[in-house]
């Protein structure tokens, strides 16, 4: 009878990203088990993942792959170089888009300029361009198919929403033919529909022989699991079988911040009052694609909003017409703070009031940047510091940094950072200029749960003391402050 383990981690002592993540790591997978593992720290659930797959140096202990077993028997026999990760894939939430020349040189307004999204290559071609050649039970047509990525087929991977790409990125992990399938919080970023068919592409993967295992958070355990892990940070393991699984009561904290800086920090200044935003009968198109049409909206001074809607709904068009980066602007019905688009502002006068918060903005950022000048690119909008600040800028970019509890990453690369690092460091960009309107577009993602809920409560507490406006974007309840009482959702 064949060995039921998979894998298998026995004591082991992990160094990650230059430090050391787990002292004593026990964890065994086994033939016909898929696994949900969560915890309170993003670092140790990616950091575990990337143990599994053979990424992280091990000090002690040992990782032992029996599933590989037969694959390495007949790779010797032929004479053939391979590795136990031919059989595995792994989702991560930093995925990449490259150009047609393979590189990631993208500007972040391009995405909303037609003719530069052309640099980009389809969905179709995509796929093509990174189907490796490996036989299996997947196809394009498939994966396309499973993943409801048919009507994108021939739109710009860089025109794609958040939610989008990641479907695009469970695809290109499947064309690997796995055997073993990681996916770090792939519910992350996708709407509520999306998240009810990953139930169904779950169930299609394991039907076909894959062991999945992903982490998530407590509330979002797929009917497909079979075994839940929760993970501490310093690697200690609690299992259960999923049918004895009973949701952790939520845990209550205290902001850690020195909320006594905020009058420093977003100082009393004259509100703008009257209209923010009016759109009126705002239709955007690219191509034969109609993304809002005939759309009107209104946002008074001070109002807080949730703006919701499927992937695809025009939620990211939407917000590119609000920030300024979106060319059929101009074309439009569209007025922000009392100025009507094209009557002589620059994009800068635009941009001088507005703070912005998106996951995607991280990739946008050149490698040589460190957190501190990401920090003071809020003052100048750009991506990027590109000049000596002042010792006033300097100051403001550091009172953030120690409201946060950034202060000893100040100098790291910005890319360095874990997701939740940059997350706080892109709402201190954001924050630092004291704009009069906030626009956050999923915040939060990539955080673990408790600092999801520590974004949220920091949140609320900011905007009880400051009177800005607010545009936030989330599809998780959970996520959203107390204090919103105004709804957007589109595509109804």
């Amino acid at each position: 009878m064949s060995d039921p383990t998979l894998l298998q981690v026995v004591a082991a002592q992990v160094n990650y990203r230059g430090a050391t993540l787990f002292e004593d790591l026990h964890f065994t997978w086994k033939q016909g088990e898929h696994w949900a593992v969560f915890g309170d720290s993003g670092r140790a659930l990616t950091g575990f993942l990337e143990t599994l797959l053979g990424r992280t140096l091990l000090q002690k202990g040992t990782v032992d792959r029996p599933f590989s077993a037969t694959y390495t028997q007949q790779k010797n026999k032929e004479g053939q170089v391979y590795s136990f990760r031919d059989l595995m894939a792994l989702i991560s939430q930093d995925y990449q888009i490259r150009n047609t020349a393979g590189l990631q040189n993208f500007y972040y307004q391009q995405r909303f300029n037609s003719e530069a999204v052309d640099d980009t290559l389809t969905v179709s071609a995509y796929l093509h361009k990174n189907s490796p050649s490996i036989p299996g039970p997947w196809t394009i047509k498939k994966v396309a198919e499973l993943l409801r990525l048919q009507p994108l087929l021939e739109r710009s991977v860089l025109a794609l929403s958040n939610g989008e790409t990641r479907r695009l990125s469970l695809a290109l992990g499947l064309l690997r033919q796995p055997k073993m399938f990681l996916m770090d919080q792939p519910l992350t970023g996708l709407d509520q529909e999306s998240r009810s068919a990953f139930g169904d592409f779950l169930e299609e993967c394991i039907r076909q022989g894959i062991h999945v295992l992903l982490t998530t958070n407590s509330h979002e355990i797929p009917s497909q699991i079979t075994q839940v892990a929760q993970l501490a940070e310093n690697g200690s393991l609690r299992t259960w079988e999923r049918k004895d699984f009973i949701l952790p009561s939520a845990s209550e904290f205290n902001l850690p911040w020195d909320l006594s800086l905020l009058p420093q920090l977003l100082p009393a200044i004259p509100r703008s009052e009257g209209r923010v935003v009016e759109l009126d009968q705002v239709s955007i198109r690219y191509g034969d694609k109609l993304i809002l049409d005939s759309f009107s909206w209104k946002v008074e001074a001070g109002e807080l909003w949730r703006l919701s809607g499927q992937n695809g709904s025009g939620k990211s068009t939407l917000i590119s017409l609000l920030i300024g980066e979106n060319p059929q602007a101009y074309s439009q019905k569209f007025s922000l703070f009392g100025k009507k688009r094209g009557t002589g502002e620059s994009i800068w006068d635009l941009k001088r009031p507005i703070g912005f918060v998106a996951p995607e903005l991280g990739r946008f950022f050149p490698r040589n940047q460190s957190l501190q000048k990401v920090i003071l690119s809020g003052l100048t909008d750009t991506m990027g510091l590109y000049r000596k600040a002042s010792q006033q800028e300097e100051s403001q970019a550091k009172a953030w940094m120690d409201f946060f509890k950034l202060q000893h990453l100040s100098d790291r690369y910005f890319h360095g950072l874990t997701l939740a690092e940059q997350r706080w460091a892109l709402l201190a960009r954001a924050l630092i200029k004291n704009p009069q309107l906030l626009i956050l577009d999923e915040a939060s993602q990539g955080m673990d749960e408790q600092q999801r809920q520590l974004f949220r409560e920091t949140l609320q507490t900011i905007l009880l003391h400051s009177p800005m406006t607010l545009i936030y974007v989330s599809h998780y309840d959970q996520d959203v402050p107390a204090c919103i009482d105004h709804c957007l959702k589109l595509g109804e």
